[in-house]
């Protein structure tokens, strides 16, 4: 038996579980073994994207005991790096005393999302979870969330499985805008890369299109398969050089570690082939239209078994248990807008007719409907595909709330209604806020959210958000006169990080 002085922070505040303590184990024979050159210690911010340190071997055996200590800044940032909350005031202006002063935290890795990086040979990858130094979990870490509200649904006997569809731009850089005046300061991100596109743009699903860039294309493939992400498809879509890639269905926090890895991976080996990928929603380049991330989703039970599907001969697409997931997505959709929608610039997308939701709806294999049923009677594969998102939003934000919402619907059987044939036209249904300033009031107003995730957590992210929104609206002040028009802030704002 261990004395607990002796113990190192991760065992010290029982952060493992026995798998993640053998995984951990493995990983160490390989790096004492010299496989890795570096390993790359990584967590995802409060907008989804990688930040992490790079450590050498020694260092990171180290790590798989103590954790990592880690600067807690990345909590104070806005979208674009500008500070939100004062650290420096009693507080930090969060009212937490552990976060005065951007305080270090400790980066506690996960090992079973370890890989070795297939474009960085010799370089090992692992995501992880933030942590106070007492070993309480970090209240603003989108991770933790998730695996909470999982914990509760797995606590009703359910399990929750997503396939994600995302769609981003392909573009090959023409200047990259490296000059000293190009770089950017906290609150202005860089100048974005000048680019062109790959290719025509409006020849959806050309193979001719694809052909062209196949050399991208069979790389990233080799590497998703490397990595273990379950890809399915990749293809060309509406806008130049837009693509759209789907992944087979994982667990909620697996999918949401795929997600993160992946933008990232797109976004390196697009860079080391000279070209540049974004996943803002629409960048503000001529012809260019709206990305979008559609969630495919479904609950199972202990044994694996779908619980969406209705009984063979039904008149009912779905199943009880499935219709009243619907309503719970139906029923929160508005306050998880800042979740599903996190940017100014992804409300674009929040138009009539434009192959997006525009209401809470729902509808049998319609895509102008929010929640798009597919499958049917006696389909085992019966599922809801979430049409909602945008491509910048944190992963574990829009598993989370989903997750959440459905099993709201489901605790209060909650009825969705008549499926809609025509959801555009369905001025019956709430409609969805078009701005991020209207998604903002409508989680403010959610004792819903702020139930599930906590008051600290929701005031930090509205506080976040305001940030976004003030700097927005000072370069913009006029943006309403033309709505959909994507201003010359957003395209700075997004086009280059995300």
């Amino acid at each position: 038996m261990h004395d607990q002085a002796t113990l190192g922070f991760i065992a010290r505040h029982n952060l493992w579980t026995p798998q993640q303590q053998a995984a951990a184990d493995a990983i160490a024979e390989r790096v004492r073994a010299g496989e890795f050159t570096t390993v790359r210690v990584s967590v995802a911010d409060p907008q989804g994207k990688l930040r992490g340190k790079t450590t050498l071997p020694k260092t990171f055996l180290s790590t798989l005991t103590n954790g990592l200590d880690f600067s807690s800044a990345q909590y104070n940032f806005d979208s674009g790096e500008n500070i939100a909350f004062n650290p420096f005031t009693t507080g930090g202006s969060l009212d937490m005393a552990e976060m005065e002063g951007f305080p270090d935290l400790v980066l506690v890795p996960d090992p079973l999302t370890f890989r070795e990086l297939p474009w960085a040979p010799g370089t090992g990858w692992v995501l992880g979870d933030m942590y106070f130094n007492d070993g309480t979990p970090v209240p603003f870490d989108a991770r933790h969330k998730l695996k909470q509200v999982v914990a509760d649904l797995e606590s009703e006997g359910l399990h929750y499985v997503a396939g994600l569809e995302v769609e981003f731009y392909l573009t090959r850089v023409v200047d990259p805008k490296l000059a000293p005046a190009d770089s950017g300061a906290l609150g202005m991100p860089p100048a974005p890369p000048v680019v062109e596109t790959i290719g025509k743009g409006y020849a959806y699903q050309s193979e001719v299109q694809m052909d062209a860039i196949d050399d991208f294309l069979t790389v990233v493939a080799d590497y998703a398969d490397k990595l273990g992400m379950p890809l399915r498809t990749m293809e060309d879509e509406l806008g130049p050089g837009q693509l759209e890639f789907t992944f087979d269905v994982l667990g909620a926090l697996e999918a949401a570690d795929t997600m993160t890895l992946f933008r990232s991976m797109i976004k390196q080996v697009s860079a080391r082939m000279g070209l540049h990928a974004t996943f803002m929603t629409r960048p503000g380049l001529p012809g260019f239209c709206a990305s979008g991330w559609h969630l495919h989703q479904s609950v199972s039970d202990r044994d694996g078994i779908n619980l969406f599907p209705a009984a063979a001969g039904s008149d009912d697409l779905l199943s009880p248990l499935g219709r009243h997931f619907v309503g719970g997505l139906l029923e929160h959709a508005s306050a998880a807008s800042v979740f599903t929608t996190p940017s100014i610039n992804g409300y674009h997308r929040r138009r009539p007719y434009s192959l997006a939701p525009d209401r809470a709806t729902w509808g049998h294999d319609n895509r102008a409907a929010m929640c798009r049923v597919q499958g049917g009677p006696g389909d085992p594969t019966s599922h809801i595909e979430n049409r909602i998102g945008e491509p910048t939003a944190n992963p574990y934000l829009y598993l989370g709330c989903q997750i959440a919402a459905g099993l709201d619907g489901i605790r209060r059987e909650l009825d969705p209604g008549p499926v809609e044939a025509d959801p555009y036209s369905a001025t019956d249904r709430p409609k969805l806020p078009v701005t991020l300033m209207e998604a903002v009031d409508e989680l403010k107003r959610s004792e819903f959210f702020r139930q599930t995730f906590g008051n600290i957590f929701v005031d930090w992210l509205l506080g976040l958000k305001a940030s976004e929104i003030g700097r927005f609206l000072e370069a913009e002040p006029d943006w309403e006169h033309n709505p959909d028009v994507v201003t010359e802030w957003e395209h700075r704002e997004y086009f280059t990080k995300y």
